[in-house]
């Protein structure tokens, strides 16, 4: 089937479930417009998305795996129980976005802004996310075992009962996470700034490996002096 190509249009609910009839798995969205628009329940696997806007736009329950987004923008958008498996999101803006209950298996975030997003009892295996900013983000029970982390900046994000073991941190921060219940086991941390956590909790860091300077200045935080 031919590929559709559609540039610099607002795409309405309307106008979407058209292109979806005509062209399924098979459409390609380039400078287009999605601000606000309710795309709820529908099928859209395979699409592409390329420098769209989808401020606001919900996406509840709507089946986009396989999809691709490439710098895309926007804030505050819904992906709250849809089937994401496979998508890639790269050099993406969704800064306060909602996933919660999402499908997330095999999904890729390559340096994307999801400052304060939403990412509550999302589901799926082999989450990949690279040099992304999730600060003040709540991932709570999100697990990053044996994952490579590279170059992200988890800063003030709820990290509570999620599953660092075995995790390598390169660059990036965990400066002031909540971590309750938080597993890092086995976890490098040598990479990463781990201001304000209190890894003297040997329950939750038993075999992490931290720097000199680090477990200095964790020593420091509890009034020990390192001499």
């Amino acid at each position: 089937m031919t590929t559709a190509l559609f540039r610099d249009d607002t795409i309405t609910r309307a106008r979407m479930q058209t292109i979806i009839a005509a062209h399924p798995r098979a459409a390609i969205f380039e400078g287009c417009t999605f601000d606000h628009g309710d795309f709820s329940r529908l099928d859209m696997d395979g699409f592409q998305f390329n420098q769209c806007s989808v401020t606001g736009a919900n996406w509840l329950a709507a089946s986009l795996e396989e999809t691709r987004w490439l710098k895309c923008r926007g804030g505050q958008c819904d992906f709250s129980s849809a089937l994401l498996s496979d998508a890639r999101f790269s050099h993406c803006d969704l800064n306060n976005s909602h996933w919660r209950r999402a499908t997330l298996s095999s999904v890729q975030f390559h340096d994307c802004k999801l400052t304060g997003a939403h990412l509550q009892e999302v589901t799926g295996w082999a989450l990949e996310f690279r040099d992304c900013l999730l600060v003040s983000a709540d991932l709570r029970g999100l697990s990053f075992r044996k994952a490579d982390l590279q170059g992200m900046d988890f800063s003030d994000a709820e990290l509570s009962g999620c599953d660092f073991r075995d995790a390598v941190f390169t660059g990036g921060s965990l400066r002031n996470a909540q971590t309750r219940l938080t597993r890092f086991e086995g976890a490098d941390l040598r990479g990463t700034d781990i201001s304000g956590l209190n890894v003297m909790d040997a329950k939750l860091f038993k075999k992490a490996v931290i720097s000199q300077q680090q477990a200095a200045a964790a020593l420091a935080a509890f009034g020990l002096i390192v001499a």
